[in-house]
């Protein structure tokens, strides 16, 4: 498979690497000499130094042999009309855009059906927001998302000394809890993505990812010592584009909301598009502005300030002045290992979720949802079981799979169920898998053709 990424950024380094880690063949296009160095230094990928809208560029890319084309720039111009010169050029490559300006929102549904033909519209900053609010609302949780179109979700929990899990082995869950027990899909450890088995402890400070029914979270919570609790007040450190669309889906929410912004035009602007919220002008990281707002009373704080410096900064402020709920927006990859180190669990990344909504798109076949977690060292899948896979029609026992891969759910004509060595795939069941990173090649090896991945 020829996959052509236009842009070189945090974005395209991230998915070239997914891709090519998988055997696909990258080629990968940026005008900024530096960044097409760095990328030809640290992955096996083919570069192109050059404008991604450029014709003769994507010529010798080898657009008309390319299944996709990928355009993530930092540009919604520049992406768009690498689209459209794609479309010129190569109309059968399917097109994946990344598009953040909200101004393009109402078109995403015309780009699709008119020219440029766009296959897919992705927009990492709704992702970003939604990510935020399923977070405000289950304030206990670190992560948090959802599959089989809201019917199941993925939580991930740091446990606490005093969490009635600690020091119970996974496979005594079911004597201790019952059959409401959360099936745990993954352990993080010392910044060390485990897989976990029946014999496994779970420890105190461990982030522990579950899977549980939507209907079902706030008693699981409850096993875990976690209560759920109404949130009422929100204060949002950066009022950019993530700033705004959460500020008014908040709004939607009836959550009183306060937006702090260094920038005088845009809390006129924000001022003249908000109904409820309220715009304070003023520096995010000043702790007298804090006091002055009774920081502390706040419920949850949200930094998604442009600078992962400053958010970082401002969510430790908040949390030392009392804020038991930060999010903190995080662009950097490399910043990930050390967060939790500094008590930083709460993490949302707009490249991230533009990794995880690419990666969705390019697996062909019966894949639903592609989510990485803890950076991208793990990822969930989930995907439909065809009649000609050798998973189905067999107990899972008798079934190999990788080191480091588990398969987590199984969903039946709406029955969740937590599979077990006896459990049986059939045809048309709803998975949902875990694998680390380095497993991720052998688990799609093993189901590429067996469950028409590609």
């Amino acid at each position: 498979m020829r996959i052509i990424i236009v842009g070189a950024g945090e974005v395209g380094y991230n998915i070239a690497g997914r891709l090519s880690s998988e055997n696909k063949h990258v080629i990968v296009i940026d005008k900024n000499p530096e960044a097409v160095r760095r990328l030809a230094e640290d992955l096996d990928v083919q570069t192109i130094t050059g404008s991604g809208s450029n014709p003769k560029i994507l010529m010798d890319a080898g657009i008309k042999d390319a299944e996709i084309l990928l355009a993530v720039t930092d540009s919604d111009e520049t992406n768009l009309v690498a689209c459209l010169m794609a479309n010129l050029i190569s109309p059968t490559t399917r097109k994946l855009v990344r598009i953040r300006d909200s101004g393009f929102d109402p078109y995403h549904d015309r780009f699709k059906k008119e020219h440029p033909h766009i296959d897919t519209v992705i927009n990492p900053e709704i992702e970003v927001v939604n990510t935020i609010r399923k977070l405000i609302q289950v304030p206990g949780a670190a992560d948090v998302g959802d599959f089989v179109d809201g019917q199941v979700k993925y939580v991930g929990i740091r446990l606490e000394k005093q969490s009635p899990m600690v020091g119970t082995r996974l496979v005594d869950f079911a004597s201790r809890f019952g059959p409401d027990r959360p099936l745990i899909a993954a352990i993080i450890r010392n910044n060390e993505v485990i897989v976990p088995r029946g014999t496994n402890y779970v420890e105190p400070g461990d982030l522990i990812y579950f899977i549980c029914e939507t209907k079902k979270l706030e008693p699981t919570l409850n096993l875990f010592g976690l209560k759920t609790e109404p949130t009422r007040r929100v204060f949002i450190i950066g009022g950019g584009r993530i700033g705004e669309r959460l500020a008014k889906k908040l709004e939607e929410d009836a959550i009183k909301t306060k937006i702090i912004e260094s920038d005088i035009q845009r809390c006129r602007y924000l001022s003249e598009k908000m109904d409820k919220t309220v715009i304070l002008h003023g520096d995010g990281s000043d702790q007298k502005l804090f006091l002055e707002e009774n920081i502390s009373r706040s419920d949850v704080m949200v930094t998604v300030t442009e600078d992962d410096e400053t958010n970082i900064l401002v969510s430790l402020m908040a949390k030392n002045l009392g804020v038991r709920n930060t999010i903190t927006r995080i662009d950097r990859s490399n910043y990930f290992p050390l967060l939790s180190t500094i008590g930083i669990d709460k993490i949302v990344s707009p490249r991230l979720s533009a990794v995880s909504s690419i990666l969705q798109e390019v697996r062909k076949g019966k894949v639903l949802s592609d989510i990485s977690i803890s950076g991208d060292r793990g990822e969930f899948i989930e995907a439909i079981a065809l009649e000609t896979s050798d998973i189905t029609n067999s107990p899972l026992k008798k079934i190999s799979f990788p080191k480091g891969a588990i398969l987590v759910c199984i969903v039946r004509e709406g029955q969740v169920m937590i599979p077990a060595g006896d459990s049986i795939v059939r045809p048309g069941d709803r998975m949902i898998l875990f694998a680390v990173r380095h497993a991720v090649k052998k688990l799609e090896k093993l189901l590429t053709v067996k469950l028409d991945f590609f």
